[in-house]
């Protein structure tokens, strides 16, 4: 495949999600800029003229995983009950932990000291908190769920990204019957204690 020679959009779409292919793949430590040029088929400089160095691409894979992790949870229909689609984006964040786990550790380990986002990174909205929070309020609005969205919605990320460490870690369980139950409890359980009466809907 020969090299591409322009630094274009295009280029850069294409090095971003090989660089997301192979932290997935090598983990952080197998991470090179080389690594990833070599796979997406253009050059060093190439690299470094898009993205400044390999800080600067693994900040951009940063805001790429929250990118996709929003358009998969944002892709969740939305149904006449509020509580039940909160809960349904709960496997799909567990899913995206389970399918790039390296990702996920980048992500919520916060490895960089400026993480604020550029016009760029706001330009991919929704965000995965505008999300959570716009599911929240839909509860509180509709009277199944007391207490303020932003506070719920992040105490239910803390919950989720907890239970995600626990089950990459190999900690959460010995079976997928254990580990999916206790994933339940964690949300229902959290969820009841924001309930106004008993609306979540797990059963029980």
């Amino acid at each position: 495949m020969p090299r591409a020679k322009q630094r274009t959009p295009e280029l850069r779409d294409r090095v971003l999600s090989v660089a997301v292919d192979v932290l997935t793949e090598d983990g952080l430590s197998g991470f090179t800029t080389r690594r990833v040029a070599e796979r997406a088929g253009t050059s060093l400089p190439a690299i470094y003229e898009l993205f400044t160095d390999k800080a600067g691409l693994l900040r951009q894979v940063y805001f790429e995983g929250f990118r996709r992790l929003a358009r998969a949870m944002a892709a969740v229909s939305e149904t006449s009950d509020p509580v039940g689609d909160l809960e349904r984006l709960i496997p799909v964040f567990r899913r995206f932990c389970l399918d790039y786990g390296a990702l996920a550790r980048v992500m919520f380990s916060r490895p960089f000291q400026d993480l604020s986002p550029g016009p760029a990174e706001l330009a991919a909205a929704p965000t995965v908190r505008d999300l959570l929070v716009s599911k929240v309020q839909r509860c509180v609005e509709g009277g199944q769920l007391r207490g303020d969205p932003v506070d719920i919605a992040h105490v239910l990320l803390a919950l989720a990204q907890g239970l995600a460490v626990q089950e990459g870690g190999g900690w959460l369980g010995t079976s997928k019957a254990a580990v999916d139950r206790r994933w339940d409890l964690g949300v229902a359980g959290l969820l009841s204690g924001f309930a106004t009466t008993g609306t979540s809907s797990q059963p029980g």
